[in-house]
């Protein structure tokens, strides 16, 4: 299998969207996930073993990810894979495109200094392509 064909082989973030970000804290500070010191008001990281969960307000995410958040077709849940560069994630996006994937939202630069789009497979499942500069 080529390099440019592995990109799916290994999810890096999950996010969950929440209803209440304070009420999803507490529960998952409880279980005895340690929230990353980037953790805010505002989104929530926990950093598992070769895996990010991330807590985030769900209209938010619906946004993010330009879904609707009406109940139907958006579950509160995407899936992120990390690459090392905005040009990776553009040849990801790429390949996907090519595989069947639907463009939800193009890669473009994100408020927090990421780059990342998204993707949906063909039962909706949103991928999140995404370069985060600061890991």
């Amino acid at each position: 299998m080529a390099d440019d064909q592995k990109h799916f082989r290994a999810v890096s973030s999950i996010t969950f969207g929440v209803a209440d970000l304070s009420r999803a804290r507490t529960f998952y500070d409880a279980l005895g996930f340690v929230a990353d010191p980037a953790s805010n008001d505002e989104y929530v990281i926990y950093t598992l073993e070769n895996l990010k969960l991330s807590l985030f307000p769900r209209a938010l995410l619906a946004k993010d990810a330009e879904v609707e958040n009406d109940g139907h077709g958006f579950d509160g849940i995407t899936f992120a894979h990390g690459y090392p560069s905005e040009a990776a994630v553009d040849a990801a996006m790429a390949h996907a495109l090519a595989a069947g994937a639907v463009l939800r939202r193009p890669a473009r630069t994100v408020f927090w200094g990421g780059y990342s789009g998204f993707v949906a497979d063909p039962d909706g499942h949103l991928w999140e392509l995404v370069y985060d500069p600061f890991r």
